[in-house]
C-alpha cells in the first residue's frame, strides 16, 4: 500500500452523530447470485438489505453466458469433478473445500430449477455440455448462452417479492466501519483471534449523501476487479471495491496473484470487449491464427479445450508469433440454425457487426475475466473481522486454488451465498438498532498536493496493468508498477472525493498495487499467474497461498 504514514482507515469523514442511519440485522453488499442466495438464506430469520452501486442486475453473474457446473447425470461423479477442479487448480486448492462445493451442486441447481429458473431441457432433464478442463459434459445452460441472466433474474425477482428484504440500489458502499478503539496499531484481539468487529458501512446515495448502516452481521459479495485492465469482459462496476475496503478493516487478503483472462473475447477495434463462452468451443469450435492455421495442438493435446490459462498463453504467444492483434474462431461448420438457437446473445452480437459465421471468421483475444483470489474466508464464509462474511467472486474460499475450472464460479457463489445466510441466521439474534455503537469521528486532514485527474489516473492504471501485470509477468515490469502506482497514490490517495469515480480510483489504486505485490513475491509460474522470469512450477517454495493484510 501507500506509505504507512499516509494510510487512511477510511476514504471520507465519518461522523456517526450527524449522518443519516440506517439499521438492520444483516447487510448484503452485492447483488450477483452470492449475494442474492445469502440475503434468501438470511432473510428466513433476519431482516436483510442489500445495497448495490448501480442497478441489482448490474453484477457478473448478470452477464455470465456458459452456465453452472454440477453434477446432474447419471454417467457423471462426483469424484470425477473433484478430480477436474484438483487438476486446473494447480496443487492449491483446499481438497475439503473441493469436496464440499461440488456436493452441494446438485441440490442447489435443482433448487433454482424449482424457483423458475428456465434452464435448458434435454429429454426433462438439465442439458449439460463440456467446457475447458472437464472430463464430463456437466456444465447447465439456460436461454442457450443467458445463463447468468436467467439465473440473476429469478433470483432478484424472489429477493424483491420477500418482505424480510430491502435493496437499496445506486448505493456507493465507501468502506466499512469496525469498532477498532485501541487503535489500529494496538487494536484489541478479540477470542476468535480477530482485532475488530465489523459494524456495518458508510456509503453515498445521490439523494441523501453520505449514510451510515449499522449491521449485526455484514456479508460482502461484491464480486471481481476487472476494470483494473485495459481489457475486461466485466462491467464498469467491477471495480475491486470490496477487496480495497475489506483490506483498509484489517481483514486478511489471499492469492491475489490469481487472475484469470478468458482465452475469448470479440475483438473489433473501438469496440468493447464482449465475452464469447467458452461454452462454443465445447460444441466445436477451432481457434485459428491469421494465416488460417489451428495452433492449439502446438501448446496442449487437449486443444481447444485445455485449461484457459493454458489457452490464453497459447494465443498470446501465436498473436506475437504472426504478429497480429487477435486469432479467431471458426464456427463455419456449425449449422446456423443451431447455433442461432444454442446461442442467441453471441449470435445477435455477431450479426451487428456484419459477422456472417457462416463464411466469417470470429476475431478474438483474451481479456481479464475473474479474480481468483480475495479476501481469505474459511469453509463457514467467515473473514478474519467478526462480523464480517464475504461470498462469490470477492472470496478466497480455496476452491479454485491457481486456476477456475470453468462454471464452477456460479456454483461456488451459489454454495457460499447460502451458507453465508446460514452462518447469519443461526447467531444468537442480535439487531444492529440494539447494539451498541462506539463514536465514529474521523477526520482527514487537508492536502495541499497537486490534484490529479481522476479519469486519466484510472486510464493510465488500466494501461499499465495490462502490460505489466497482464498474462505473463516478470520482475523488472512488476517493480516498475509498483513504483508508478505509488506516484499516483501520492497524489489521489491523500485527497477527499465525492463521488463514486473518485473512490473507484482509489479503491483500483489499492487493489492494484497489493496484485503488483503479490504476483512479484510468488517467483514461480503456477495456474494463471506465469512469470517469463521463472516459468516453472516451484512446488519445493510455493505451494502455498501468498496473504496479505495491513
Amino acid at each position: 500500500m501507500a506509505e504507512k504514514s499516509e494510510f487512511r482507515r477510511y476514504l471520507v469523514n465519518v461522523d456517526s452523530i450527524s449522518a443519516h442511519q440506517l439499521f438492520t440485522d444483516c447487510l448484503v453488499v452485492g447483488s450477483g447470485i452470492a449475494g442474492l442466495r445469502a440475503a434468501l438464506e438470511a432473510a428466513k430469520c433476519r431482516g436483510v438489505i442489500i445495497v448495490c452501486k448501480g442497478k441489482a442486475e448490474d453484477s457478473n453473474t448478470f452477464k455470465a453466458q456458459g452456465g453452472i457446473a454440477s453434477v446432474l447425470d447419471d454417467a457423471d461423479t462426483f469424484e470425477s469433478h473433484i478430480t477436474d477442479t484438483l487438476s486446473t487448480g494447480c496443487g492449491i486448492c483446499d481438497e475439503n473445500v473441493v469436496d464440499f462445493v461440488v456436493r452441494q451442486g446438485p441440490e442447489l441447481v435443482e433448487q433454482l430449477l424449482n424457483w423458475g429458473t428456465e434452464f435448458d431441457l434435454k429429454e426433462n432433464h438439465i442439458a449439460t455440455t463440456f467446457e475447458g478442463g472437464h472430463s464430463h459434459p456437466r456444465v447447465a445452460h439456460a436461454h442457450g448462452d443467458e445463463t447468468g441472466k436467467v439465473i440473476a433474474e429469478t433470483l432478484i425477482k424472489r429477493v424483491r417479492g420477500n418482505p424480510n428484504i430491502k435493496i437499496l440500489e445506486n448505493f456507493f458502499t465507501i468502506d466499512l466501519l469496525t469498532d477498532e478503539n485501541k487503535g489500529p496499531h494496538f487494536p484489541e484481539i478479540r477470542e476468535n483471534g480477530s482485532p475488530n468487529k465489523c459494524l456495518g458501512i458508510i456509503g453515498h446515495e445521490p439523494n441523501r449523501g453520505p449514510q451510515i448502516i449499522w449491521a449485526a452481521n455484514t456479508i460482502l459479495a461484491t464480486g471481481g476487479a476487472g476494470q483494473l485492465y485495459r481489457e475486461t469482459t466485466n462491467p464498469s462496476t467491477a471495480t475491486g471495491d470490496g477487496v480495497a475496503m475489506a483490506y483498509r478493516a484489517g481483514a486478511v487478503l489471499r492469492d491475489l496473484e490469481f487472475v484469470q483472462f478468458h482465452p475469448t473475447t470479440l475483438y473489433i477495434a473501438g469496440a468493447t470487449r464482449a465475452l464469447i463462452t467458452e461454452t462454443l468451443r465445447g460444441e466445436g469450435a477451432l481457434l485459428l491464427d491469421n494465416k488460417g492455421r489451428r495452433f492449439m495442438k502446438d501448446y496442449h493435446e487437449s486443444a481447444e479445450l485445455a485449461p484457459r490459462d493454458v489457452v490464453s498463453r497459447a494465443i498470446l504467444a501465436q498473436m506475437l508469433k504472426t504478429g497480429s492483434t487477435h486469432v479467431y474462431l471458426d464456427v463455419r461448420h456449425i449449422e446456423k440454425t443451431y447455433f442461432a438457437q444454442r446461442f442467441p446473445w453471441i449470435n445477435e452480437l455477431l450479426e451487428s457487426f456484419d459477422i456472417d459465421i457462416t463464411k466469417d471468421l470470429i476475431p478474438v483475444r483474451p481479456s481479464a475475466h475473474y479474480m481468483i483470489g480475495g479476501v481469505k474466508t474459511d469453509i463457514s464464509a467467515k473473514t478474519s473481522i467478526e462480523g464480517l462474511y464475504a461470498c462469490g467472486e470477492i472470496a478466497s474460499t480455496g476452491l479454485h486454488g491457481a486456476n477456475r475450472l470453468g462454471s464452477n464460479s456460479l456454483l461456488e457463489g451459489l454454495v457460499f451465498g447460502k451458507i453465508a445466510g446460514q452462518e447469519v441466521s443461526k447467531k444468537k439474534k442480535a439487531t444492529a438498532a440494539h447494539l451498541k455503537h462506539p463514536l465514529i469521528k474521523y477526520q482527514i486532514p487537508h492536502s495541499d498536493r497537486t490534484r490529479l485527474d481522476a479519469e486519466d489516473v484510472r486510464n493510465s492504471l488500466r494501461a499499465v496493468m495490462w502490460r505489466n501485470v497482464g498474462i505473463t509477468r516478470a520482475e523488472q515490469p512488476l517493480t516498475e508498477v509498483q513504483e508508478i502506482i505509488r506516484f499516483w497514490q501520492r497524489y489521489v490517495m491523500d485527497k477527499i472525493f465525492d463521488s463514486p469515480a473518485g473512490w473507484e480510483c482509489q479503491n483500483m489504486l489499492t487493489v492494484s498495487l497489493l496484485m503488483a505485490q503479490s504476483a512479484q513475491k510468488r517467483r514461480e509460474s503456477r495456474g494463471v499467474h506465469f512469470r517469463r522470469d521463472y516459468p516453472n512450477t516451484d512446488d519445493e517454495n510455493f505451494k502455498k497461498h501468498i496473504e496479505l493484510a495491513r
